[in-house]
């Protein structure tokens, strides 16, 4: 049998740093609905249990998880990466700003060492929180952060070591008596913190494991009661997302993709109302499988999907989230599926908190495979690839003054508010419509001082003919701290933001505002900050002008 899923390392240059080399994420794969479709709403209150094909809050609501997964943990790094180039709470607030609602954080055993982070940035005060925190301290700050605006996390037990993947939740190295120990200790640090809202107990396992076939030794949905049971026993409150295997009665899959066998013999834990059933789906930039060849694609894929996990949802068995999916979207076949899997998942307008969840694969640029949402530069964001996931985003959890995952159909959602996700550029043709053609030598925007207490000045970082990246830099213009500060700007030509970072962007009609976020409000004297933007444009961008309050 071919094998399912190619081994690839992607290697990143630790561009600021100019320090490391530094080793990428790679992939080593391959009955009656509800009568009703609930909306998913923001409230997300407290924790989440299942009914059905649905995850519901506390209080009954229905919530669906569309999200991005963030690697790096279960690396050498042995932390998220990209915060060798970028303050993490930055990261998290564009990943917000973008629609996404939840972050799949991988991680391998390791960081129960007392692992120490490397390629952390901390010039100019970055990430200045997690100097001198080993791993898992990180992961506090990362998960409170996210938790603080609104966003869960699902944590991924992706690795034994940090050496690589394993077909079976152990190794020779790294036995079962570990993995349940560790499951426990991570389980119990974040009792009472529901932003984190399950954990996954093992990644994409793969032959020879298998599924009912009773053996203790590689029989994944016994060794996913042990570790659900073992998680529940110390926070009953947490979801257990349990993936698939590869090979179920003779047919194969991708590598925790295949979940046949999951109606004839469910996970059964101690706790009832806490399974959710996880697969992972991918197009050819990982590896071909025969359905990518068949005559009838992309007919055939609907009926594929059904019979290994799509099943569970549409009988109501459990719900179903689909932890990784993604590709480069360089081949004609791959955009296909891409296009052809969301449709699959539901549209949010239609089906609100009734549709599969997800988290796509992957934020950073670095997986060799697949790419990412983020660019090389790790800010700018490929739009083609985040706007064919424009349809399925999903509310937020808990934000009351934010975006909330909406998209943006060149005009305004949310009473007015720019999702800060476009519909634009999501052609078959799979060009980014964010390659630059050429950079501007950057002119300034207008800026205020006076009482005003500080300085806005733009900088136009690249500009190609559909759209442009840019800076704004504030600057404390008076004689005391600020506490916060907002830049307003009016759209000269009918340009729109389609995302942002490290500050609260929202646009109504051509009206721009920009405010400051929990961590880069204060200022001192003379002291500056800066904030980013992407956006779509027709023609020469004039750089607005700008005017900058303070408090």
């Amino acid at each position: 049998m071919s094998r399912l899923r190619v081994l690839l390392a992607a290697v990143v240059a630790a561009a600021l740093l100019g320090l490391l080399s530094l080793a990428g994420q790679t992939h080593a794969t391959a009955a009656a609905a509800p009568a009703a479709a609930p909306a998913a709403g923001e409230a997300a209150s407290g924790y989440w249990h299942t009914s059905g094909r649905q995850i519901l809050d506390s209080s009954g609501k229905a919530v669906r998880i569309a999200g991005i997964n963030w690697f790096g943990f279960e690396t050498s790094n042995y932390v998220a990466h990209g915060i060798w180039s970028r303050d993490y709470k930055s990261m998290i607030d564009q990943m917000k700003q973008l629609g996404y609602n939840t972050i799949r954080l991988p991680y391998s055993d390791d960081i129960f060492k007392g692992t120490t982070p490397s390629s952390i940035n901390y010039s100019g005060g970055m990430n200045a929180d997690l100097q001198g925190l080993d791993s898992l301290g990180v992961m506090d700050k990362i998960v409170n952060y996210a938790g603080s605006i609104g966003l869960r996390v699902i944590l991924d037990r992706h690795r034994p070591d940090s050496g690589g993947q394993s077909a079976l939740w152990y190794t020779a190295a790294v036995p079962e008596s570990t993995w349940i120990a560790n499951l426990k200790a991570i389980a119990a640090r974040y009792l009472g913190n529901p932003a984190v809202v399950g954990i996954d107990l093992h990644n994409e396992p793969h032959d020879p494991a298998c599924w009912g076939c009773g053996d203790t030794t590689v029989d994944w949905r016994l060794a996913a009661e042990r570790g659900g049971n073992a998680v529940l026993g110390v926070n009953p409150d947490l979801l257990i997302f349990v993936e698939g295997i590869q090979t179920f009665n003779g047919t194969s899959g991708w590598w925790g993709g295949n979940l046949m066998g999951a109606g004839q013999y469910p996970v059964q834990l101690n706790v009832a109302n806490r399974v959710v059933y996880s697969a992972h789906d991918y197009a050819t930039s990982v590896a071909q499988q025969p359905w990518f060849s068949d005559p009838s694609f992309p007919a055939n894929m609907s009926a594929i999907w059904d019979k290994y996990w799509g099943y569970l949802f549409k009988q109501n068995i459990a719900p179903v989230w689909i932890g990784e999916f993604g590709t480069t979207l360089q081949s004609t076949t791959d955009q296909t599926w891409l296009r052809t899997l969301v449709d699959y998942l539901r549209p949010t307008s239609a089906n609100g908190g009734d549709s599969f969840s997800w988290t796509f694969w992957s934020w950073n640029p670095n997986s060799g495979d697949t790419g990412g949402i983020l660019k090389d530069d790790w800010q700018t964001v490929d739009t083609v690839k985040d706007g064919y996931l424009a349809s399925i985003k999903a509310p937020g959890f808990g934000d009351s003054g934010g975006t909330t995952g909406g998209t943006s159909n060149g005009g305004t959602s949310n009473g007015g508010t720019s999702s800060g996700t476009t519909n634009g550029g999501t052609s078959d043709g799979g060009t980014s419509s964010g390659t630059t053609s050429g950079t501007t030598s950057g002119s300034t925007g207008g800026s205020t001082g006076g009482s005003s207490g500080c300085t806005a000045t733009w900088h136009t970082d690249n500009q190609w003919d559909t759209g442009f990246t840019a800076s704004v830099t504030v600057a404390n213009s008076g004689t005391a701290a600020t506490k916060n500060w907002k830049v307003t700007w009016t759209w000269p030509n009918g340009q729109q933001e389609t995302s942002g970072w490290n500050a609260d962007i929202h646009q109504t009609g051509s009206a721009v505002t920009a405010s400051s976020l929990a961590y880069n409000g204060a200022l001192a004297p003379a002291a500056s900050t800066s904030f980013g933007l992407q956006g779509t444009s027709g023609g020469t961008l004039t750089p607005p002008a700008l005017t900058c309050t303070a408090s």
